[in-house]
């Protein structure tokens, strides 16, 4: 079966600096570049989703024609890898990502980035529905604090919820040394 990574919205307005600054952001593009850096030297496709919001639209980060919406530096795109540019946190939801992964003959996903509890969770959710073996590498993938009524949940918690929510049902939830030590035993 073929293999292909998708790194969902890695993008400079979710770091420090940006205008929605996630909670262990740093630690996540780290995992995330060497899920890459694996993917490229294994010659494996590759696709980066790039998330767009027009001006207009109130969310007031990922605006068109701006640094924070860009590709953080440290996971850039090559030459040859797929960037889908998406309007909605499911990266399949009027975008080529199937049609292109279709092309590639991918059956198997690895998938990582961010928001855990939107973009990761929706994309996640809807290949799985769509036929595709999910592999969610969480610690390369970060979210924020969020607000419930009157209750702060910490980035771990909304982290933690939503990962096991996918790993019950939609993907395999690994860190990314189980899969490094996975991808060692079945090259």
């Amino acid at each position: 079966m073929k293999t292909g990574l998708l790194l969902v919205d890695l993008q400079n307005d979710y770091f420090p600096g940006g205008k929605m600054e996630l909670v262990g952001i740093n630690k996540a593009v780290e995992n995330a570049q060497q899920l890459l850096e694996y993917f490229r030297s294994s010659q494996l496709p590759t696709f980066h989703i790039q998330h767009f919001f027009e001006v207009d639209s109130g969310a007031g980060f990922f605006i068109r024609d701006t640094e924070g919406v860009e590709i953080h530096e440290s996971i850039k795109p090559l030459s040859g890898e797929l960037i889908i540019t998406k309007n909605y946190p499911n990266g399949f939801r009027e975008t080529s990502l199937l049609n292109e992964l279709k092309k590639a003959e991918i059956e198997d996903l690895v998938i990582c980035g961010a928001m855990s509890h939107m973009c990761i969770d929706a994309t996640t959710r809807a290949a799985a529905d769509l036929g595709f073996n999910c592999v969610v590498v969480h610690d390369a993938c970060a979210t924020k604090d969020l607000q419930f009524g009157d209750k702060i949940i910490s980035a771990q918690d909304v982290h933690g919820a939503f990962m096991n929510a996918l790993g019950f049902a939609y993907a395999n939830v690994v860190n990314f040394s189980e899969f490094k030590e996975s991808s060692q035993k079945n090259p």
